[in-house]
């Protein structure tokens, strides 16, 4: 299978290691156009002081430039031209059964290829109402950020995530959506689902929900995928109610804030 091996190896070209620049490495990346633009999670890039390994070896230091928690996706700029770009193909066109191929840098190793089939393709419980490619292909840490390519070499999927044995991909038009319009409207939180709705587990001090006074340790009462469904309903504000305090001397009372989304929408919830 020559043309195969021919295709992961143009992959391999296109696939990038993200560090801190302590020098520990974080996860992988796709070179996304060639005058230097990286995607990768936002999980992956979450230093303000990251650096880019290329498939030659050369090391640059990258910028974040946004970062998306909600689908996991973040987008680096490094000072280089001429760089081998991946292509971008058509993620609402794959079907489950199609032959697919991930690469990255999973536990140290660089452009490790690992090739399985396309699992299903939709929403998962509990991560909202987008469509989430979930593909049967060996993943490990470090391959996070890393691109998930067709037969024919084009990027379909930015790995991000092992769900019950299935690697999960951000879908490829999600990533091009991301590029072309930014980050979508957000908290600026980071969640935890829990029995009586959704803990904040750690608040951005300049996002939406900071502005709104909500703190680590309150409990929203709704859904994550209720939730989700109102930070993509267009609204420009959002009425919450939330929990707040330990419960140790009878029932919390039910507070109310109102979130303006427009304040930041660089972080996700």
């Amino acid at each position: 299978m020559r043309g195969f091996g021919e295709v992961a190896e143009r992959l391999r070209r296109s696939t990038v290691q993200v560090h801190s620049r302590a020098g520990r490495g974080s996860g992988s990346g796709v070179v996304w156009s060639a005058d230097g633009l990286v995607l990768t999670n936002a999980h992956v890039a979450r230093g303000v002081d990251l650096e880019v390994e290329f498939w030659d070896g050369r090391q640059l230091p990258a910028r974040v430039v946004m970062r998306d928690a909600r689908r996991d996706l973040a987008s680096l700029r490094v000072a280089a031209a001429s760089l081998d770009a991946a292509a971008a193909g058509n993620s609402s066109s794959l079907r489950p059964g199609e032959l697919v191929i991930a690469v990255g840098s999973p536990l140290g190793f660089a452009g490790a290829v690992s090739t399985g089939v396309i699992h299903s393709v939709g929403p998962i419980r509990g991560m909202g109402n987008r469509a989430w490619i979930r593909a049967q292909v060996r993943l490990a840490p470090g391959n996070s950020g890393g691109p998930l390519a067709n037969a024919e070499g084009r990027v379909i999927g930015i790995n991000t995530a092992i769900i019950n044995g299935l690697g999960i991909a951000v879908p490829s038009n999600d990533a091009a959506d991301f590029v072309r319009r930014g980050p979508r409207p957000s908290l600026g939180v980071t969640l935890r689902p829990v029995s009586a709705g959704v803990l904040i587990l750690d608040v951005d001090p300049d996002g939406a929900a900071a502005m709104a006074s909500l703190k680590a340790g309150d409990l929203l009462l709704l859904a994550l995928d209720e939730l989700y469904d109102a930070l993509d309903s267009g609204q420009p504000a959002l009425r919450l109610r939330f929990l707040r305090g330990a419960p140790s001397s009878g029932r919390l009372p039910v507070r109310e804030t109102v979130v303006r989304l427009g304040e930041r929408a660089a972080e996700a919830a």
